[in-house]
């Protein structure tokens, strides 16, 4: 295997572990062990438990609030929001409890599921305005395909309107507070020097998420390989898909990435009580394919698909993400997370699979090539014609 761009997977350890204390491994990038054995996100929880003072932090949140909040009615806070349970929970009580005039935004998905959808509409009918932007629709289907084929995750281009886009905005409508939910490197175990702080800078997005490649890189090679980009799409329609210049956000004094998981204690199935409570929010009425949840990840039905290839490139999935949280939080056990993890971890997502590889004009054949590629020696064999983990961490 010897990808350009997914620069992650050049980073990844040849030895396979897995946390005693949880089921990660220690193939999720950036992530560290110490001597006992125990991941990043185990240590990250143990201190977000016991070695933080909540109500400090809260009032450092209503002094970061009153520093941006506007004195006219005007828009002082932007809120990047699906409609999902955790940025639901966030556009809530940033205006109800605290007081603040949030603009939400919303990156459309790939495709909408008709549960994202409602969600996404219960959300605004709360009480929210909201813009909802979409990119150029051939462009985005062809930036997908590339993504799938080059970084193994079609999904990656949905990542990266996501967290470009609201800065983009940000400068257009003056509002310098942009107010993410969790910090995923801290809550799912990453990068440890951005464990206990309030943002990430802007200059920190392409390697922690954006595989260590922007937009730019990758349209280059496309048009140097000559695949599937025409005519159809100008440097605007890829805007969308950047970063704006540093320099004119910090002018603006906007900063980067801020994260309420910093000042308030993230508890996801608490997002979800409140969401499900205050903003309408709705679970599937099945379990989500990968995993045993029902209310996280919801809108989009090229999601699984992101979560299998994350299985296929690093040896875990959806599963793993959710039950090590749920082990950190005291929900489970970990003998429960390992028996969830061997049952559902690396489902494949059969619900949307005709629909997915429809919208990438791709055949199964090619699919299955593509997804192949992205399996490192080090986490797969193949025994009597079928793929399977080296290492499994009910094993270990």
């Amino acid at each position: 295997m010897n990808k350009r761009f997914e620069k992650q997977l050049q980073l990844q350890p040849q030895k396979v572990l897995f946390c005693k204390k949880c089921v990660m491994s220690n193939q999720r990038p950036r992530i560290t062990f110490d001597k006992d054995g125990v991941c990043g996100g185990c240590r990250n929880t143990e201190y977000f438990k016991n070695g933080i003072d909540w109500n400090s932090r809260e009032e450092e949140l209503i002094k970061l609030l009153d520093k941006y909040r506007s004195k006219d009615g005007s828009y002082d806070v932007l809120v990047p929001s699906s409609g999902g349970k955790d940025s639901a929970y966030v556009a809530h009580e940033l205006k109800f409890k605290y007081g603040m005039n949030p603009l939400t935004i919303t990156w459309t998905p790939l495709m909408y599921t008709d549960i994202g959808w409602k969600n996404f509409q219960s959300l605004r009918d709360t009480g929210f305005s909201n813009y909802l932007i979409s990119p150029n629709g051939k462009l985005h289907r062809n930036l997908s395909r590339l993504c799938l084929e080059e970084l193994g995750d079609a999904f990656h281009v949905f990542v990266l309107g996501q967290v470009c886009l609201p800065f983009r905005i940000a400068l257009q409508t003056n509002i310098k507070l942009v107010m993410f939910g969790e910090n995923g490197e801290a809550e799912y175990a990453g990068d440890p020097a951005t464990l206990d702080k309030p943002l990430v800078p802007v200059k920190e997005f392409d390697r922690l998420y954006f595989k260590g490649s922007n937009i730019d890189e990758l349209v280059d090679f496309a048009k140097s390989e000559k695949r599937y980009f025409s005519k159809d799409f100008t440097s605007s329609d890829l805007d969308l898909y950047k970063i704006p210049n540093i320099n004119d956000l910090m002018n603006n004094g906007i900063e980067g990435k801020h994260f309420y998981s910093y000042y308030r204690k993230w508890i996801p199935q608490q997002n979800f009580y409140y969401a499900s409570e205050n903003t309408g929010f709705t679970p599937n009425e099945d379990r989500s394919e990968g995993t045993y949840s029902k209310y996280a990840s919801l809108d989009d039905k090229a999601d699984g698909f992101h979560y299998y290839m994350k299985y296929i490139k690093f040896g875990f999935g959806r599963t793993t993400d959710d039950a090590s949280h749920e082990i950190r939080d005291g929900h489970l056990t970990r003998e429960e997370g390992l028996a969830l993890v061997k049952k559902y971890d690396g489902e494949f997502p059969n619900k949307y699979y005709q629909e997915f590889l429809s919208y990438l004009e791709i055949n199964e054949e090619e699919f299955n090539e593509i997804v192949d590629s992205f399996r490192s020696d080090n986490i797969w064999k193949k025994e009597d014609n079928k793929w399977e983990l080296r290492y499994k961490p009910w094993e270990n």
